[in-house]
């Protein structure tokens, strides 16, 4: 399942770079794109293609959303299964003593003047 969404998703997200690709900037003629010649006689009919354009790459870009949000429900899925089952547990060692040592004095006639 995760494989299939996973190749829906890429498919998607190549056909919305190519769709965002082609599309004409805001001061560009429609028309210009397809020869110059009357709006009744392009490609995507009367209405041009701006509308066509741009509500394909709206259901693509929906499209992408709502598999991204699938894979992350589905990675969210697995990352739980595998850290239920995945941790093992650690024993708690006995803990030791440590050995007391007893205080070292240093000898009083050092070289060193005391400071006051």
């Amino acid at each position: 399942m995760e494989v299939a969404i996973l190749i829906v998703h890429v498919l998607l997200a190549i056909a919305l770079i190519g769709f965002i690709m082609i599309q004409q900037g805001k001061g560009a003629d429609a028309g210009a794109s397809f020869g110059g010649g009357g709006a009744s006689q392009t490609v995507f009919g009367s209405s041009g293609s701006g509308n066509f354009l741009s509500r394909t790459t709206a259901i693509l870009a929906a499209g992408l959303f709502v598999t991204s949000f699938a894979l992350a429900v589905y990675a969210k899925q697995q990352a739980s299964s595998v850290s239920d089952v995945g941790i093992p547990v650690v024993e708690q060692v006995e803990q030791q003593t440590l050995p007391q040592f007893e205080e070292v004095l240093l000898p009083t006639d050092s070289d060193v003047p005391a400071t006051e």
